[in-house]
């Protein structure tokens, strides 16, 4: 694969999900951490996941991992979205950032609080400025869903600050299992985002962990 992914603040599930599915299609994978400890362990629970236990998810301090990558994926809590931004932005510099992250205010997680900048990516796009390209992608897909073998039974809205940016990620979205779907610019990130407060009661109601959406009407690929 052309491009070498690193999951910022990675040790969490969803950038262990992420990275378990894109090891898997043949990706070169590194997970980041503020401590480089953390993210070999997080790595080497991947590797032993892995057919024949291959070591292709290695484990960096941030920055490293920033400098490293082509595309970093930052799946950190919304508490540590700014200053996390504020901090890798000149490693990142040129290179495509999908953002997973969803504006969650505990206690109240069910319901859906915006940051003033009207998204988490566009929070991150004003931080990060014009030379980082920002998608926002797989805030509805639960850590269950994507440690299941084959195809994920559940769609990806990606949006971003380019049309070539965010096909480079929908891409990856089909290459980890996934069908995604292009949902425009940036701005229209606020609604993916939003949806994981929905999703998050809906799963409360039922007692799962792993609620999705599905676009219909329209001819999938």
């Amino acid at each position: 694969m052309a491009e070498r992914i690193a999951l910022l603040g990675g040790t969490g599930k969803e950038g262990k999900g992420l990275a378990f599915r894109w090891a898997q299609a043949g990706y070169e994978i590194v997970i980041g951490s503020r401590q480089v400890e953390k993210a070999q362990i997080a790595a080497d629970e991947l590797n032993k996941l892995l057919p024949g236990n291959k070591n292709q998810v290695t484990g960096l301090e941030n920055h490293q991992a920033a400098d490293w990558c082509d595309i970093a994926v930052l799946t950190v809590p919304f508490a540590a979205h700014k200053t996390m931004l504020e901090d890798i932005k000149d490693c990142i510099e040129g290179k495509i950032l999908i953002d997973v992250t969803v504006p969650l205010v505990p206690p109240k997680v069910k319901k859906v609080q915006m940051p003033e900048e009207g998204s988490a990516a566009l929070q991150a796009k004003k931080i990060l400025g014009d030379n980082i390209q920002v998608v926002t992608a797989f805030q509805n897909i639960s850590y269950e869903r994507l440690m299941k073998d084959g195809d994920i039974d559940c769609d990806v809205l990606v949006s971003g600050s380019s049309k070539e940016a965010r096909e480079v990620v929908l891409r990856l979205v089909k290459d980890a299992g996934m069908v995604g779907w292009d949902a425009g610019p940036i701005e229209n990130s606020v609604i993916a985002e939003g949806m994981t407060s929905i999703l998050i009661g809906i799963n409360s109601q039922f007692g799962v962990h792993d609620a999705g959406i599905k676009i219909t009407g329209v001819k999938r690929d």
